[in-house]
């Protein structure tokens, strides 16, 4: 096993990439896409099904960990690895994302964030430094530097201030994280939907050194066009040796659109967050199970699917479930959501292998255009 963190690219279709993340708790294959397990558990899912899909790394999230149970009590545990039963790698994010949410109960300084809980209104000082020392404690394999996302729409003066901040915060970041072999840290470019901004928040970055490099503060209300429109040329701006993760995306055809213009890793929370709601995302688009038309249906969700709800369940018995509130239907939804989302990476993976992403993804739109099978 290696016992230090790399990325090797193997392939090239365009600007796509296929390749390796290599680090000591195994390989990730790219592009990769990272189940959120936003408090030590993917929802529904038991962590042995979560790699049944195909998931070659999880994501944590420093904000909700360090509230509940907290950071120094999962490292007296064994750390977030052991606590979780997950021996694969871990991707936590910094805390900076939730934290900017909670506008009401947060207070932004150059030294960083006080903030409430929004669990008991606990309050709680989250610095650059503290993220990376609660990043430590979880044993996270990639952590994420510290960093402020301003909401859009936001004026220029607004974004460039807060991409200022980011990177003075990125700096405390690399300095708090110290020399830690087999452990990465990623910087993260800021800048809104302003290619200069983007330009400037990438240079200081490399000027620092990272790992790898997250493109964030998008999927934040902007539209696919806009964040395409960023995506045409942020990745390029970035170290083109080096992992690029984008934060928070998506669905099937935001991802699909982000690898066409050079992303390796992505994250979201919409494969989890829909199977708990009812909604299957398939081949042919998304399918809301708790429509009546389903009830009577004895077909699978999706015949060319081998998930286990696609397998073993009629479509009129994941209706039911979901209608009588039952968690088998949150678990057989998740699984299959999951399930295709890592079926969607791999067929990513080959195609840009075999020098056939544009065909793949022609085919990809026009299996969605067809839409769900008939009713009966």
């Amino acid at each position: 096993m290696s016992k230090s963190f790399s990325f090797h690219i193997s392939a090239n279709d365009g600007r796509a990439r296929t390749g390796i993340v290599s680090t000591p708790k195994g390989d990730i294959r790219t592009p990769a896409f990272m189940p959120v397990g936003t408090a030590a558990t993917v929802k529904a899912m038991m962590p042995e099904n979560v790699r049944a899909t195909g998931a070659d790394i999880l994501l944590g999230n420093t904000y909700h960990l360090m509230l509940r149970p907290g950071a120094e009590r999962i490292h007296n545990l064994g750390g977030l690895h052991k606590f979780m039963n997950w021996d694969r790698p871990i991707l936590t994010d910094s805390g900076g994302f939730q934290v900017m949410s909670l506008t009401d109960l947060r207070k932004l300084t150059e030294e960083g964030v006080k903030f409430r809980s929004h669990i008991d209104g606990t309050e709680y000082n989250l610095t650059p430094e503290r993220s990376m020392e609660i990043q430590r404690l979880l044993g996270s394999d990639i952590v994420m530097c510290f960093d402020e996302c301003p909401a859009l729409p936001a004026d220029r003066a607004r974004i460039n201030e807060s991409m200022q901040l980011s990177m003075r915060w990125a700096q405390r970041s690399r300095d708090a994280f110290g020399d830690r072999p087999g452990y990465a840290l990623f910087g993260i470019q800021q800048g809104g939907l302003e290619q200069d901004f983007r330009e400037e928040s990438a240079e200081a970055l490399e000027k620092i050194g990272f790992d790898g490099y997250a493109i964030g503060g998008l999927a934040v209300g902007e539209g696919q066009d806009a964040m395409f429109g960023v995506l045409d040329y942020a990745p390029n701006q970035l170290p083109v040796e080096k992992p690029r993760y984008l934060m928070g995306v998506g669905k099937p055809d935001d991802i699909v659109g982000a690898v066409q213009r050079g992303v390796d890793m992505f994250d979201c929370v919409l494969p989890s967050r829909s199977g708990r709601t009812g909604q299957a995302l398939t081949r042919h688009g998304a399918v809301n199970l708790r429509n009546a038309r389903h009830k009577d249906d004895l077909r699978p969700l999706d015949e060319n699917c081998t998930c286990p709800a696609c397998s073993n369940y009629s479509r009129a018995y994941l209706h039911h479930v979901h209608k009588a509130g039952e968690i088998i239907g949150s678990m057989l939804l998740t699984w299959h959501n999951l399930h295709y989302y890592q079926e969607l990476m791999q067929g990513l993976r080959d195609a840009i292998a075999a020098g056939q992403l544009d065909a793949f993804v022609a085919q990809f739109h026009a299996t969605r255009a067809q839409g769900d099978i008939d009713p009966l």
